[in-house]
């Protein structure tokens, strides 16, 4: 059985008769980075057409017809999965996009960028970066690391990936699981320094996988 014959199946199950307008809510969500791009409306014609384009379409209530994202812009939204939500009224479309979603030019309709996260290690590279940006290396660690140059950070990964080390073969988990926090944390600056961010080395391990 192929793939879309697989999506086709899951068509009883969506609940189009739920609402009296028969349209379901369709959320577009990024493949890759998790990101939540857009919110349309399918009925079952508009399910049809993009499990048969791979291409999501909607029912645009405005137009009062089908609507395939992207059909005049190019910006389509390339389907890789459909899943149906628990009460079978809600569709959640992983997608890979071809270009801005949103009709204003942004990558999402909230106006947000569709930057890849990873969650509380993205948020202190953006501090790693700021304090970088700021430079005042007698009250940043950050700063005055980077003021030493990249021998120095290089230096202090090796350091810190030593200590990871060392604990790893004692049985003190606090100690281990503290070193191991302090080898990320030069680690992340010794990607800055070097003109990476995580999502870099991320991308080879995909790549790999």
């Amino acid at each position: 059985m192929t793939r879309d014959n697989k999506i086709q199946e899951k068509i009883m199950n969506i609940n189009f008769n739920k609402n009296s307008d028969g349209l379901v809510p369709a959320i577009i969500q990024d493949a890759v980075t998790k990101n939540v791009l857009m919110l349309g409306y399918m009925n079952t014609e508009a399910y049809s057409k993009t499990v048969e384009t791979n291409k999501v379409t909607f029912f645009s209530r405005t137009k009062n017809r089908l609507w395939t994202k992207g059909e005049e812009s190019g910006n389509f939204l390339n389907v890789v999965s459909i899943k149906n939500d628990c009460d079978n009224d809600t569709l959640l479309i992983e997608v890979n996009p071809a270009g801005p979603t949103c009709h204003k030019g942004t990558d999402t309709c909230w106006g947000e960028t569709n930057n890849q996260s990873f969650g509380f290690l993205s948020e202190l590279e953006n501090v790693i970066k700021s304090r970088r940006d700021a430079a005042d290396s007698e009250k940043s660690y950050v700063a005055s690391l980077f003021k030493k140059g990249i021998n120095k950070i290089a230096q202090k990964v090796g350091e810190e990936a030593v200590e990871v080390v060392i604990e790893a073969k004692d049985n003190d988990n606090d100690l281990f699981l503290n070193e191991s926090a302090d080898l990320l944390f030069h680690y992340l600056i010794l990607l800055q320094a070097k003109g990476f961010r995580l999502k870099d080395v991320v991308k080879i391990l995909e790549g790999r996988h």
